[in-house]
């Protein structure tokens, strides 16, 4: 199940040793809600391994600035603090799968 991530959760989230994979997106974005089923997908496989959240970007717009948000859907993997890559777009699940294994 993805997490909810905003400013409330934010902080507490990040300090996870897991690898943290946040989906920036927006109501509006028609490329956002296409991505939200695969994201949905990997969260569920990913369960306990590594934590897949959504970050709503009009609802929390000071952690977009503080990653850079321009372009919307996109994507951020973490890892113990650092941003190890960032894609922007929408994404085939195969292509994320693969993305997420390498930083595991």
């Amino acid at each position: 199940m993805t997490v909810e991530i905003n400013g409330a959760n934010f902080e507490e989230i990040t300090k996870s040793d897991k690898l943290i994979v946040i989906d920036f997106w927006a109501q509006w974005c028609g490329p956002c809600r296409a991505l939200t089923p695969i994201i949905e997908e990997v969260a569920k496989e990913y369960e306990g391994r590594a934590i897949i959240g959504k970050c709503d970007t009009d609802a929390n717009n000071d952690i977009a600035i503080q990653f850079g948000v321009r372009n919307i859907p996109m994507i951020i993997f973490l890892k113990n603090g650092d941003v190890k890559d960032v894609h922007v777009g929408l994404i085939k699940k195969p292509e994320l799968v693969k993305k997420i294994e390498s930083f595991l």
